[in-house]
């Protein structure tokens, strides 16, 4: 029996990992959905992953608000590894890292021959196993840190830091950072500019290293806020 696997990289859900799903998949709001999204925007059955002739297609089961792969809206639409779906306010990866490293490999202007590192299953099990023995801990809560609408780096938005973290918890924090700043560093290192400086053009093995950076840090925070979880 085929499955399918699909990490919720934004939305109510993020963090959580629905691994090795039987085809076929319905995703939707309502219980009785393989993969049920706590998405307000999600129709009760919103839609289907199947398999035909060797190919896994995504169907949207006429939903009220649609559904993307990559940006795309779509009706049906045939999924290989690294796509993302967007659901209602929540946005899915589809696929194991192995099947993304290995699409990632074999796609055309992949990073072989542009010296770029890759982020490796095997990396990122590791580095997960790390946080969640450092999430475990449960170092003492933060006074809720202002929450700016949208991303900004200016100084009055930024969450602070933890306090009091003992030596090795500071030093597993820092090697987790180390990591992530490794992945994102990498992923842009061959990035194409316009003339005018207004666009960029981002290759496909890049887009998937940061796609594998966003998944580790949707991870991360579900690890800290349910340890018991993991």
């Amino acid at each position: 029996m085929r499955t399918v696997t699909l990490l919720v990289l934004e939305g109510v859900d993020k963090g959580r990992v629905f691994r090795d799903l039987q085809i076929p998949v319905t995703i939707g709001r309502e219980e009785g959905n393989a993969l049920r999204l706590n998405d307000e925007r999600v129709s009760r059955y919103h839609a289907k992953v199947q398999s035909e002739d060797g190919d896994i297609i995504l169907t949207d089961l006429d939903s009220t608000n649609g559904t993307r792969v990559n940006g795309a809206a779509i009706q049906i639409r045939r999924l290989r590894p690294g796509d993302q779906l967007s659901i209602g306010r929540s946005m899915l990866l589809f696929g194991t890292m192995e099947e993304i490293e290995h699409r990632r490999n074999n796609s055309h202007g992949a990073s072989a021959g542009h010296g770029v590192q890759t982020i490796r299953a095997e990396e990122l099990a590791e580095a997960s196993g790390r946080m969640a023995a450092t999430a475990a801990k449960k170092p003492e809560p933060l006074p809720a840190p202002h929450v700016p609408t949208e991303w900004s780096a200016k100084a009055d938005d930024i969450p602070p830091m933890p306090q009091k973290l003992s030596s090795s918890q500071a030093a597993r924090l820092a090697e987790v950072f180390d990591y992530l700043h490794r992945g994102l560093t990498t992923s842009v290192e061959n990035i194409e500019a316009n003339e005018d400086g207004t666009e960029i053009k981002l290759g496909f093995a890049e887009w998937q290293t940061i796609q594998a950076v966003q998944m580790l840090l949707a991870r991360y925070g579900r690890m800290v806020a349910e340890p018991e979880h993991h």
